[in-house]
């Protein structure tokens, strides 16, 4: 009787019961998307996928978010500014001038809101990352290690293959699509003989007092490197900087990521001689030897090379042996590496194909311009470690760029997987000269990944309306229609920010004279950020994005507009900005894109075969701008209209004799509809 009751549970119930029971055989958990990282690209990340109703989770080795900020920089004041005052309301505006907020729907989730200091303390940026996780509710998992990432194959998943996730309990997750949002974590090394004598940046003491009195070699030119001179830069009795490349400054490459302002001290003190030092050498080519005293040397591997291996570190040549003015001569207490970080690729497995092998490719993971990888279908990089697409030429390596490379990745996945295609405003063509004014006046996206991302105008059959798309990947533009499920099949336009093609480098004059442009003729020789029109009779081919002209950031164009720079960077000037513009999109879409009054309208209906688009979308549908007369005056006064109401009244007067009645009636040219006969001039 027992075993009769007892044989049920080793059926197929009592199986399935003991799978569920046993951790080792159960399945593990499976959802649509998994994050790795709860840094700032890993939290943006969340937050539109939580908008958007989708199952995902967040993994993050640390307690909190944000611990990349708890230790870096180690000085603790943060390079991307504050900027919490521009004199505009415009939310969107302020965004372009502020560094540090991630996007989101809660006004009070600015970074403002934590810090008046223009230069922020990195605790700052911890405090924010930790309240914007709490306030949205953000599916994270804290505490929870991912040791390993792999691919299973499956043809009923999303993309052929699931991605496998081990955690540092050896718990299994298992995700339809992988976004790393890890950053650069492990520090660059250059291997040369001696190179193990270096502290390294995320190591060596903060604390002056440690400095005193020392003679300090820092090998590297970065951020990083500058940061750690300039804490100690007073207590020193000199520090030299070595590095293979000459020092690029940010305000002459126009690249965020070179050597800003507020860490060039050393510069000052090396150029006034007092001193501290630059100089330049491949490191592989040297090696650093220790005397008996703990003193440090720098030598050339070469001569390490002749020497034989019992020698002792006293006893091998040194440059100044042969030249008693090498630069180097001096003995360096300390030798400090600051050489930047690389992607950590220890924890994905070779499957994945993330590494491409080359130096480029162990500092970042190979991706596509969409920013997935070109390994693995599915794995999308986000984040600081996503900046191979833009490196050293826009701002995605920083919170200012990549929130909208975040949200741009998130479109391409909501059509890819849930048929939502890409957001776009559909407006009637009258609108097209205004909305290309709006945007690049007041967008932030545009503004700071200029030369990536790009905003899109989709014309529609006949161009009498458009589809307007914002901040699309600009080196997938042949894909487009594939990406976002719109269609361009009747010509489409490309708004871009670029710098002038010959003004930035670290090695160009930024300040030379007559840099500046100011003439509209000349707005393609302009220097500064500006806007750039490209406008296109079909969609670009994948062959002719790849084979564009040699520094173009797209393929060359059947039109295109330079909008002149602008000192206020403020292109609403209706002769210098606007007025051109809107004469290049009439060329190009043969038609009258002004806006006309409701009597103007009349007119063109009786003289004309073909009615402006203004007046067939408003007059026509009795939406046409009516005239006052209080407008009707603005125009006399300012002589861009005749006065052909007074002047039918002065001939009145004139034929009317002395005794005689008013005559009935209007006027002999009525005026509303004379306003309208001045063909020379424009409407407003």
């Amino acid at each position: 009787m027992g075993l009769s009751a007892a044989a049920p549970l080793w059926g197929p119930p009592g199986l399935l019961l003991a799978i569920a029971l046993h951790p080792a055989l159960s399945v593990p958990p499976r959802r649509d998307y998994c994050v790795l990282g709860a840094g700032p690209a890993g939290l943006q990340m969340a937050y539109f996928l939580q908008r958007a109703g989708r199952d995902y989770a967040v993994f993050e080795r640390a307690p909190r978010p944000g611990s990349f900020f708890t230790r870096y920089p180690r000085h603790r004041k943060l390079i991307s500014i504050n900027k919490r005052y521009t004199g505009k309301a415009n939310a969107e505006f302020n965004l372009r001038h502020d560094w540090n907020s991630l996007l989101s729907h809660d006004p009070r989730l600015l970074f403002r809101h934590y810090s008046r200091a223009y230069f922020p303390d990195a605790r700052d940026m911890v405090r924010y990352l930790g309240d914007f996780a709490d306030t949205l509710g953000l599916r994270v998992q804290y505490n929870t290690t991912i040791a390993h990432v792999t691919l299973d194959k499956d043809r009923q998943a999303w993309n052929g293959h699931y991605f496998i996730l081990t955690d540092q309990k050896g718990q299994v997750h298992q995700c339809s699509v992988l976004l790393v949002a890890t950053g650069l974590s492990v520090p660059n090394q250059v291997d040369f003989p001696g190179s193990e004598y270096a502290e390294g940046y995320e190591s060596v003491s903060v604390n002056p007092e440690d400095f005193i009195g020392q003679n300090v070699l820092i090998l590297g030119r970065g951020n990083s490197a500058f940061e750690t001179a300039e804490n100690i830069l007073g207590v020193t009795n000199f520090i030299h900087m070595l590095s293979r490349s000459r020092v690029r400054l940010s305000w002459a490459t126009h690249y965020v990521g070179d050597l800003r302002a507020i860490n060039n001290g050393l510069l000052d003190t090396y150029q006034l001689k007092s001193l501290d030092g630059l100089l330049e050498s491949d490191l592989t080519d040297l090696a650093i030897l220790k005397d008996s005293k703990g003193k440090f040397h720098v030598t050339l591997k070469f001569f390490l090379e002749e020497a034989s291996t019992n020698q002792s570190a006293d006893s091998i040549t040194l440059p100044q042996d042969d030249n008693d003015n090498f630069a180097m001569r001096v003995p360096y207490d300390r030798v400090i590496r600051c050489l930047g970080w690389n992607f950590d690729f220890s924890i994905f497995n070779k499957s994945l194909r993330l590494n491409s092998g080359n130096a480029f490719g162990k500092k970042y993971p190979l991706i596509r311009a969409s920013y997935e990888s070109k390994g693995s279908r599915g794995l999308f990089i986000l984040g600081t470690a996503s900046h191979s697409v833009d490196y050293r030429k826009s701002a995605g390596g920083f919170i200012h760029g990549f929130r909208y490379t975040v949200r741009a990745v998130h479109r391409l996945l909501e059509h890819r997987h849930h048929s939502i295609t890409w957001p776009a405003t559909k407006l009637p063509i009258t609108q097209l000269t205004s909305s290309i004014v709006r945007r690049v006046n007041e967008a932030s996206g545009l503004y700071q990944m200029f030369g990536v991302l790009a905003d899109v105008i989709l014309l529609k059959e006949n161009s009498t309306a458009f589809e307007y798309l914002e901040e699309f990947p600009i080196q997938m533009l042949a894909q487009l229609e594939t990406l976002t499920g719109r269609k361009a099949k009747h010509g489409l336009f490309v708004i871009n920010m670029e710098y002038g093609r010959n003004f930035s480098g670290p090695d160009k004059d930024v300040f030379f004279d007559d840099r500046s442009v100011g003439h509209t003729e000349d707005a393609w020789q302009s220097n500064f950020l500006h806007p750039v029109i490209y406008y296109y009779r079909h969609l670009p081919t994948e062959q002719e994005v790849r084979f564009r002209p040699a520094h173009w950031p797209l393929p060359r164009p059947t039109a295109i507009h330079h909008i002149v720079e602008d000192f206020l960077t403020d292109w609403t000037a209706p002769i210098g900005h606007i007025l051109p513009l809107r004469r290049f999109l009439e060329n190009c879409l043969d038609t009258d894109l002004r806006s006309f009054y409701a009597e103007s309208c009349f007119l063109f209906a009786l003289t004309r075969q073909k009615l402006p688009p203004f007046c067939q979308q408003g007059y026509l549908r009795m939406q046409g701008l009516v005239s006052t007369e209080s407008l009707r005056q603005h125009r006399v006064e300012s002589r861009l209209l005749r006065d052909y109401a007074l002047t039918g009244r002065r001939l009145e007067d004139s034929s009317q004799q002395p005794g005689d009645q008013e005559p009935l009636g209007s006027p002999l040219v009525p005026g509303p509809l004379a306003q309208s006969l001045d063909s020379n001039k424009e409407e407003l």
